[in-house]
C-alpha cells in the first residue's frame, strides 16, 4: 500500500502549523504532508484529491482540516484517524478557508463572496457542511480572511483594495463596514488581540493600521423578532435558488449617514510602507502572531521582513531564496516561522529568536529521472533533470545531502555494495562518485572525447564502474580505486539505453537501440560473451538478484525473460495493453490508439527474484509473476488531473468550434501548470510561459529488503510497503494451535513449542507476547532447540519489531544467538534470505546510529562536567592557598 511521498515538500497552498504547534501540514499537489518537526519526521497522508490542492483549512482542535482543490472541490479530513469523513463540491474556485477560534463555524470566499458554514461537530451529522449566511460586498475577487479572537465577527479582504468587516452573527451595531485606503490588491488582514482593531496589507507593500471605536464586549445584538422575519425570508428565497445560499448579507461600499448612525466605526490612525526595490519586490504573503504581535510578511524577490506592531518596528530582514515566497505561516508560540516557495518547491523553518533553521527542505527543481536504494534499503538516491544527486532517508523522509557537482541533468544514480558511495551519470560527460561519510565528490570519471552519458552500472565489488553512451555508442569502463578508463567497449550501432551487472559474477549486459542486448565478461578481456537479438530496440535491461535470469523490455512493449548462459529465451510477457496510456489534452488520437506505442521504459526485479515490476510513460505500475507471466497487480500512482495524460476520454466541455481549450493561451499568468522562466534570468522574468507536466514512471526500484519498493514520478518519490498488520495469514495451522493454548504452552514453561505454534498461527501481537516472556537466560536453549524453517521467520519478526520496539537489548541476544547457532546453515540459502537479512541489518543499523549519537552526546555532557568540576576544584584550591598564605603572613606579622 502507498506508505510515503518524497522528494517534493511543498507546490502550492498555504502552509498550517497544527495545534501544539510542533507539526507543519504542506500541501504537496494534490495529497499533504505532515512534517513533525520535533522527532525530524514526515508522513503523507494516505488520502488525496482529484486536483492539485489550493487551500487548507485547519480546526482550532486540530482535529479536523478541509481541503481545498482548484475547481472547489473539498474534503473534510480526520488527521487522527488520517481518513476521509465527508465530500463536497463548491461549484467555483475558492480563494481562502478559515475555521473560526472557537470552531463552530468557517468561512470559505469564492469569487466576490464570502460563505459563512457551520463547522462539523464532534457529533455524527447527516450533512457536515450546513450554509449560515453569504455576505456581498466586495466588487472583485475575495484573497484573505482573518476572525476575530471570540468568534464575533471576521474580515475579509478583496482585489478591489478594499477590507470588509462582517458580523458572523446579526449585531445591531456592526452587520458590515467596507475599509479603502489602499491602491493595490489585499493580501492579508489581520485582527488585533480581543480587539476590532485591524490591519491590512496589500501588495503594493503598504500597511494599513485601523481602530476602531468600539470593543468587542460592546457588540449589541439584534432584537429576536427581526432576526426571526429576516429567517423565514431568507427560508423563502432558497426554495426559488438551485444553490441555497442560507441568510444574504448585502454590504455597500458608500452607505447613507442614516445607515450609519450609531454604528461601528473604524479610522485609519497610520500607513506604512516596506522598503522596496524596483516593481518586482511586490508583497506576495504575510502572517501575524497576535500574542507576541509578530508581523511576517514575504516578497516577490524571496526578502522577508519581522517587524513588531502596532509601531511597525524592524526586527529581521533576510532573504531565502531568489524565488517568490508563496505561504508564510507562524507556530502557536511565534518562535517558529514556515516559508513556501512554490517555485522551487522550496519549504523552511526558521526560529527567528536563534537565527537558525529547524528545517530546511527542497525537492528536485525539475522532474526526477532516477533512484537507488542503498543495500540495507535505509537509504535512497535521486538524481533529476536539474543537475542534482539528492539522498534521503527512507525512515524519515528527509533529504539529508545534496550534490551539486553535475551541470547538466542526472540520467542514472547506483550506490555501491558498500552503500557507502553514490556514483551518477550525467548529460554533462561525467560520471562522479560521492563519499556518503564525508559529503563531498571524491571522484571523477571522463571520457576522451566528450559524451553524453545515458545509463550506469558498478559490479558487486564496487571496483568496476561502466557507463554508456548516447552519442558514439560506446561503454566506458574506469577503475573506482585508480579513477582511470581501463577500457572502451564498441560493438553496438546505436545509442546504449541501459546497463546492468550480474550481482553473482563479472558479467556486463548492455541493451541498445540496435535491437540488441550484448553480455561482456569482465576477467576475459572484456570480450563480448553474447548477443541477444530482439526483434525491436531495446529500452531496458535487468539481472534477476541470484543473477541466473536476464529481464529485457523493448519498444514494442513486450518484456522478455532469457537464460544468458545458454542465450536461450525462457519466457515473454505482452505489457502493452497493461500500460494503459492516458490521453494528453493536445492529442488527436484517443487515448487506446496512442498507447499502441508505447512501452515500459523501466524494469526491475522484487528481492526475492519471483517477480518483475515495470512502468512507462502512463500512470499505472505493473507487477508481473515471472514464473507464470501473468499481471498480478497494477497500482495507479496518481489520481491528479492537474497533470496531463490522466484522462481516457476526450472531455466534450473543453472543445469549442475552433478546438480545445487547452490550445488557447489565456496569457495574464495563472499559476497553474509549471512556469518556465527565460534562460539566465533570476529577476524581473515578466513573461509567463506555462506547461503542463505529463505524468509518467521514470524510474521504479524494489527495495533490498523485500519490504518496499519506490519510483520516481512526476508527482515526486512514491515509495509502497507491505502493510501486515491487515493480513491473516496462518502457517501450517493445527485444530489445536489456539490464542488460549499457547498462552497455556507459555505458562507451562516450554518456550520452543509455544513459539512454533505462534509461529503457525502467525499473529504478530501473539508472537511478541511469546517471545517477551522467554527469559534472557533461557534464549541460548531455545535457539539451538528451534528447527530450521522456524529459525528463518524467528529472524523475519525480530527484524519488523526492531523497527517498533523498546527491548532493544533483549531482541539483539535473540538476533546474536540465532545467527551464531544457526548461521552455517542459513549461509547455504543465503541467496534466498538475502532480503531478509538486509531487512535485519537495516533495523539494527537505524538504532545503531540513534544510540551511537546518544552515547557521543553524553561523552561530551560528562567530559565537559568534568573539566567545568576540575576546574572550579583547581580554583577552590587556589582560594584555600591564598587564604592559608595571608594566616600566616597575619601569624608572623603577630609574632614580629
Amino acid at each position: 500500500q502507498f506508505s510515503g511521498l518524497l522528494g517534493t515538500v511543498y507546490r502550492r497552498g498555504n502552509l498550517s502549523f497544527t495545534r501544539d504547534g510542533n507539526s507543519l501540514l504542506s500541501p504537496v499537489g494534490n495529497r499533504v504532508s505532515l512534517f513533525d518537526l520535533k522527532n525530524n519526521k514526515c508522513e503523507t497522508l494516505p488520502l488525496a484529491t482529484r486536483l492539485n490542492i489550493v487551500c487548507v483549512g485547519l480546526s482550532p482542535d486540530g482535529s479536523l482540516a478541509i481541503l481545498i482543490d482548484e475547481e472547489g472541490a473539498a474534503l473534510l479530513v480526520s488527521l487522527i484517524g488520517k481518513c476521509v469523513i465527508h465530500q463536497f463540491y463548491f461549484h467555483k474556485p475558492v480563494h481562502s478557508v478559515k475555521f473560526s477560534p472557537d470552531g463552530k463555524k468557517f468561512v470559505v470566499t469564492k469569487d466576490n463572496l464570502a460563505y459563512l458554514y457551520h463547522a462539523p461537530g464532534k457529533k455524527r451529522e447527516f450533512n457536515a457542511f450546513v450554509l449560515d449566511k453569504t455576505y456581498y460586498g466586495p466588487y472583485d475577487e475575495t484573497t484573505c480572511i482573518d476572525w476575530t479572537d471570540d468568534s464575533k465577527c471576521f474580515a475579509v479582504g478583496s482585489k478591489d483594495m478594499s477590507t470588509w468587516v462582517f458580523g458572523a452573527e446579526r449585531w445591531a451595531n456592526l452587520i458590515y463596514y467596507s475599509l479603502g485606503g489602499h491602491k493595490d490588491v489585499i493580501v492579508a488582514c489581520f485582527f488585533e488581540e480581543n480587539s476590532l482593531d485591524l490591519y491590512t496589507i496589500s501588495q503594493d507593500a503598504a500597511l494599513c493600521v485601523w481602530q476602531c471605536d468600539t470593543e468587542l464586549d460592546g457588540l449589541k445584538p439584534m432584537p429576536p423578532k427581526d432576526a426571526a422575519k429576516e429567517e423565514n425570508a431568507g427560508e423563502n428565497d432558497e426554495e426559488l435558488l438551485e444553490e441555497p445560499k442560507g441568510e444574504e448579507i448585502h454590504g455597500k461600499a458608500n452607505p447613507s449617514e442614516q445607515e450609519t448612525r450609531n454604528k461601528v466605526k473604524y479610522s485609519r490612525v497610520a500607513k506604512y510602507f516596506f522598503n522596496k526595490e524596483g516593481d518586482f519586490n511586490n508583497l506576495t504573503s504575510a502572517a501575524y502572531h497576535k500574542k507576541t504581535h509578530l508581523l511576517v510578511t514575504g516578497f516577490a524577490s524571496g526578502i522577508f521582513h519581522l517587524h513588531e506592531l502596532p509601531d511597525f518596528n524592524l526586527i529581521h530582514s533576510l532573504s531565502i531564496s531568489d524565488q517568490r515566497i508563496a505561504s508564510i505561516s507562524i507556530n502557536c508560540t511565534g518562535d517558529w516561522i514556515a516559508f513556501g516557495c512554490s517555485g522551487l518547491g522550496q519549504l523552511l523553518v526558521w526560529e527567528w529568536q536563534s537565527e537558525s533553521y529547524v528545517l530546511k527542505q527542497q525537492g528536485h527543481f525539475n522532474s526526477m529521472v532516477s533512484l537507488a536504494y542503498s543495500p540495507d534499503g535505509q537509504y535512497i538516491a535521486t538524481g533529476g533533470e536539474d543537475g542534482k544527486v539528492k539522498v534521503w532517508n527512507t525512515s524519515s523522509s528527509f533529504c539529508f545531502v545534496t550534490f551539486t557537482e553535475h551541470t547538466s541533468g542526472v540520467t542514472a544514480v547506483t550506490f555501491t555494495s558498500t552503500g557507502y558511495v553514490v556514483l551518477s551519470a550525467s548529460l554533462d560527460g561525467t560520471v562522479r562518485a560521492f563519499d556518503l561519510h564525508r559529503y563531498r565528490n571524491f571522484r571523477t570519471f571522463t571520457s576522451p572525447r566528450p559524451s553524453q552519458f545515458s545509463c550506469l552500472a558498478v559490479d558487486s565489488s564496487g571496483e568496476i564502474v561502466s557507463a554508456g553512451s548516447q552519442d558514439s555508442f560506446e561503454i566506458f569502463i574506469w577503475s573506482m580505486q585508480s579513477g582511470r578508463l581501463l577500457d572502451v567497449l564498441a560493438g553496438h550501432e546505436g545509442p546504449i539505453s541501459s546497463l546492468s551487472f550480474n550481482p553473482m559474477k563479472c558479467v556486463l549486459a548492455s541493451a541498445s537501440w540496435d535491437k540488441t542486448v550484448k553480455l561482456w565478461d569482465m576477467l576475459d578481456s572484456w570480450r563480448t560473451k553474447e548477443t541477444l537479438i530482439m526483434n525491436s530496440d531495446v529500452l531496458v535491461v535487468a539481472f534477476r538478484p541470484d543473477g541466473k535470469e536476464l529481464a529485457v523490455a523493448a519498444l514494442d512493449g513486450q518484456i522478455t525473460f532469457w537464460d544468458h548462459e545458454n542465450a536461450v529465451q525462457t519466457g515473454s510477457i505482452e505489457g502493452r495493453h497493461d500500460l494503459q496510456m492516458g490521453r494528453k489534452e493536445l492529442d488527436k488520437i484517443t487515448a487506446k490508439q496512442a498507447a499502441k506505442g508505447k512501452s515500459f521504459t523501466t524494469l526491475c526485479y522484487s528481492a526475492d527474484g519471483q517477480s518483475v515490476l515495470a512502468g512507462g510513460l502512463s500512470k499505472f505500475v505493473c507487477i508481473y509473476n515471472v514464473k507464470e507471466q501473468i499481471l498480478m497487480k497494477k497500482f495507479e500512482i496518481s489520481c491528479n488531473h492537474s497533470l496531463d495524460a490522466m484522462e481516457e476520454y476526450l472531455d466534450r466541455r473543453k472543445m469549442t468550434e475552433f478546438g480545445s481549450l487547452a490550445l488557447i493561451d489565456e496569457g495574464g499568468g495563472g499559476d497553474d501548470g509549471v512556469a518556465i522562466p527565460l534562460p539566465g534570468v533570476k529577476r524581473g522574468d515578466m513573461s509567463y510561459r506555462h506547461f503542463k507536466p505529463e505524468i509518467r514512471v521514470t524510474c521504479v526500484r524494489f527495495s533490498p529488503t523485500g519490504r518496499s519498493w519506490a519510483a520516481t514520478t512526476t508527482e515526486g518519490l512514491l515509495i509502497y510497503s507491505l502493510d501486515s498488520g491487515l493480513i491473516f495469514d496462518p502457517f501450517e495451522l493445527d485444530v489445536d494451535v489456539t490464542p488460549s493454548n499457547i498462552h497455556k504452552t507459555v505458562r507451562q514453561k516450554e518456550y520452543t513449542r509455544a513459539i512454533i505454534m505462534a509461529f503457525k498461527l502467525n499473529e504478530k501481537k501473539l508472537i511478541q507476547e511469546v517471545i517477551e516472556a522467554v527469559p534472557s537466560s533461557e534464549v541460548d536453549v531455545v535457539c539451538s532447540s528451534l528447527p530450521d524453517l522456524y529459525v528463518e521467520k524467528l529472524l523475519e519478526f525480530l527484524a519488523s519489531a526492531f523497527e517498533t520496539s523498546c527491548h532493544l537489548e533483549f531482541y539483539l541476544i535473540w538476533a546474536h544467538k540465532l545467527l551464531m547457532l544457526h548461521g552455517q546453515k542459513l549461509k547455504t540459502r543465503s541467496v534466498k534470505l538475502l532480503p531478509m537479512i538486509q531487512f535485519l541489518q537495516k533495523s539494527i543499523q537505524r538504532h545503531f546510529e540513534d544510540v551511537s549519537k546518544l552515547c557521543e552526546w553524553n561523552i561530551y555532557n560528562i567530559k565537559y562536567a568534568l573539566a567545568i568540576s576540575q576546574q572550579r576544584g583547581m580554583k577552590r584550591l587556589a582560594e584555600e592557598t591564598s587564604v592559608d598564605e595571608e594566616e600566616l603572613d597575619s601569624d608572623s606579622d603577630y609574632l614580629m
